[in-house]
């Protein structure tokens, strides 16, 4: 039975999924398989909590919008701060709009939850729940309801899912049951790389063959905030992933936040900005010609714990 009925989120329960189904048993909102993109290329970005998903998928909407496409931004994180470097603003999330009309999806205009932002970029912050009191995967399972309802999945090339970085949750994996490729957002470090592997394991727990809602494949590693890359491409080479983009830690990047823009925006045309947006429009562009799917075998964590670091 569906979940992404129209009722309030207090009467939300998750559910046992199935495994036959979903290719491997959790407990969490079983999403709508009938509730489809269709036509747009659809990417999803992972990683862990504070890693710089957001600035990264900000500025890969923005580079893709500079390639002439049509793009949706979604923001799937309760904080709603995915697109605010788009709008320069904090849009109000698809659930605060949904409880303005006590989720009476007929009663919502597009102008209500989508916002332009950046070159045309097209913006929609999911929001999520109070903490403890529901599931953001149904959240995001009405964000994309309301906008094939609404027809906006028509007019539009490319999907960025941000998504939070709770692997444990049914926000988590929803985008799952939409994207075509997964890109997960690392930093040369243990913790974040610790992460990813945790990340990839439910990810190709999602790809397995029998999990036929799901079509999403890995499709790469974006290195962020880091100088070097040894640590990342040691975990690659264990594991069979690649690198798609290196993103160096820079303080114009932290100063593009501050200033509530995307690099493109950014008033400097110092090399170092103009390496910056080459390397995203570099990505953009590897991503829209397509990226072999990469079929990963995560690490066992005592495996991970003794492969990274110095000897």
């Amino acid at each position: 039975m569906s979940t992404t009925k129209t009722v309030p989120l207090s009467s939300i329960k998750g559910r046992s999924g199935d495994s036959k189904g979903d290719g491997q048993g959790s407990v969490q909102v079983q999403m709508d398989p009938s509730v489809s993109i269709d036509g747009a290329k659809v990417f999803a970005v992972y990683g862990k909590g504070g890693i710089g998903k957001s600035t990264v998928s900000s500025n890969l909407s923005a580079a893709f919008s500079k390639m002439g496409k049509r793009v949706l931004q979604i923001g799937c994180d309760p904080k709603h701060d995915s697109t605010f470097t788009l709008t320069q603003s904090l849009v109000p999330t698809v659930i605060d709009v949904l409880e303005s009309v006590d989720f009476h999806l007929e009663e919502l205009e597009p102008e209500d939850f989508v916002y332009e932002g950046y070159n045309g970029v097209k913006c929609v912050e999911a929001g999520g729940p109070p903490a403890g009191t529901g599931c953001g995967g149904y959240v995001v399972g009405q964000t994309v309801k309301l906008l094939k309802e609404h027809h906006l999945l028509e007019d539009t090339d490319v999907v960025i899912f941000d998504v939070l970085g709770d692997v444990v949750c049914g926000g988590f994996a929803a985008p799952l049951q939409h994207a075509h490729r997964a890109l997960c957002v690392t930093a040369n470090d243990f913790d974040s790389i610790f992460a990813m592997n945790r990340i990839v394991a439910a990810i190709q727990a999602k790809a397995k063959a029998k999990a036929k809602n799901y079509k999403v494949r890995m499709g790469g590693v974006i290195a962020n905030r880091s100088h070097d890359v040894d640590q990342i491409q040691r975990f690659n080479t264990s594991v069979g992933l690649d690198i798609l983009a290196h993103i160096p830690d820079l303080d114009v990047i932290r100063r593009s936040r501050l200033k509530k823009c995307t690099l493109f925006q950014m008033d400097d045309d110092s090399p170092e900005v103009e390496a910056v947006r080459a390397e995203y429009m570099k990505l953009a562009n590897r991503l829209w010609d397509g990226t072999d799917p990469l079929i990963a075998e995560p690490m066992k964590d005592r495996a991970i714990f003794d492969l990274l670091g110095f000897d």
